[in-house]
């Protein structure tokens, strides 16, 4: 490992998710001191968090798609994920001495499927490196003489730094230490930031009460879901949600919640379509629910002849209505097409992931402030958005890396030394 040797103060990373851990280790390898700062009394809580079920750390899928995926700012992405893509972050997590492996899916887990010994192996690797960890530092800002400010146990300290890396992530899960204060400071100072809000997240139905008390946390499996972009496209996913207490969540919900989130703010109204039976053409169920009932109830009868019942056929009868049940063909529509009507995103804080942050117009192509020289910003503080499945952790690792890269170039030039 190189050893540090640079007499200059250090590089400070103010922010310990993964995009801050990156940064600092990119730092740090190339012989520059480094002070990273969190505000919790460990780093990396909402990296853990979300390997409690299964980290999911990448995707598998070709180049061009998964960039896609960054729909709004694949442009700017794109650039990002050409240095360090899904392949480069599966090389870099089996230098941890970590194995990994494809699912089903295409999405990439590490060997055991959890986040915690991959999160040791990386601090550990850190520490070797030089990387000097400060807990319990929740930054505030800059002094009037341009020091680094932060809250801690023992009172407010300042720090000087030659470089700072921001990665103070956006406004999700806010008791993981990611609560969007910044936001402020930076537009205090002229830096465009485009409004926090929920992304991954769920939406709020108005569900009946009977609904609520016989159905919420039931998972709807096998269906599809569409819905319409800003622009008139038609959006549709398979896959599976969960009906909760106050609306709708889960993968498929989350795979298309930038388009419905932006139909709320335009209208205040979104529309889910869901198919209830995507294995199954319209044509065949109106054949199938075109035979007589007889003496069967209606459960009876619409399970034999579609499979569809529990929280489906709830669904159903919440939606669809009365009618529609009663005509075959409508009804055939209607587990084709049932449309969940969402008024309202779930907070913000409940959100897996945050839109909006620091614009990439305010950015270098090293992602440093253009206004604040030597200020460099990183992971899930810029104006992005992604869905689940391995493409939000490696956009907040690939814009660390180009952070902590651009410092390292910086302080080149300040010194007008070549970097080694």
């Amino acid at each position: 490992m190189t050893s540090v040797t640079n007499s200059r103060p250090p590089v400070a990373v103010i922010g310990g998710g993964p995009a801050g851990l990156m940064a600092a280790e990119v730092v740090a390898q190339a012989g520059i001191a480094v002070d990273l700062y969190d505000a919790m009394p460990s780093v990396g809580r909402k990296f853990l968090l979300a390997g409690i079920g299964g980290l999911n750390i990448t995707h598998s899928e070709p180049f061009a798609p998964f960039v896609d995926r960054y729909a709004g700012r694949v442009e700017e992405m794109r650039g990002l994920l050409a240095d360090f893509d899904g392949v480069a972050l599966r090389e870099w997590v089996h230098a941890l001495g970590i194995d990994t492996f494809v699912g089903s899916s295409g999405r990439v887990f590490p060997a055991g499927m959890k986040a915690a010994p991959m999160l040791r192996a990386w601090l550990h690797r850190l520490r070797e490196a030089g990387v000097v960890l400060h807990r319990r530092h929740r930054f505030t800002g800059w002094s009037a003489d341009g020091a680094l400010c932060f809250d801690t146990p023992e009172g407010e300290a300042r720090h000087a730094a030659d470089g700072v890396i921001l990665a103070l992530g956006g406004a999700s899960w806010p008791r993981l230490g990611s609560d969007g204060r910044w936001v402020p400071w930076l537009r205090q100072r002229g830096i465009a930031v485009a409004d926090l809000q929920p992304a991954n997240c769920g939406f709020d139905a108005d569900w009946s009460e009977y609904l609520r008390r016989h159905f919420a946390g039931a998972p709807l499996k096998s269906v599809a879901a569409s819905c319409v972009d800003r622009n008139g496209r038609v959006h549709r996913r398979p896959g599976e949600l969960v009906v909760t207490a106050t609306g709708v969540e889960g993968s498929l919900v989350y795979a298309l919640s930038a388009f419905l989130r932006d139909a709320l703010v335009a209208r205040g109204e979104a529309v889910l379509m869901l198919d209830l039976l995507p294995d199954r053409a319209l044509s065949e169920l109106q054949l199938a629910l075109a035979k007589p009932k007889g003496k069967e109830s209606f459960s009876n009868w619409l399970r034999k002849r579609t499979g569809i019942d529990g929280v489906k056929l709830a669904l159903l009868r919440e939606v669809a209505g009365a009618e529609t049940m009663a005509d075959p063909i409508r009804l055939a529509t209607a587990i084709k097409q049932l449309p969940l009507r969402l008024h309202a995103c779930r907070p913000l804080a409940e959100a897996i992931s945050t839109a909006g942050g620091v614009c990439f117009e305010s950015l270098t192509a090293d992602l440093m402030l253009k206004s604040l020289p030597g200020v460099f910003c990183a992971g899930e503080m810029l104006d992005w958005e992604a869905p689940t499945g391995g493409y939000l952790l490696t956009a907040c690792l690939a814009s660390g890396r180009r952070a902590g890269q651009g410092a390292l170039r910086w302080r080149a030039a300040q010194s007008r030394v070549p970097l080694v």
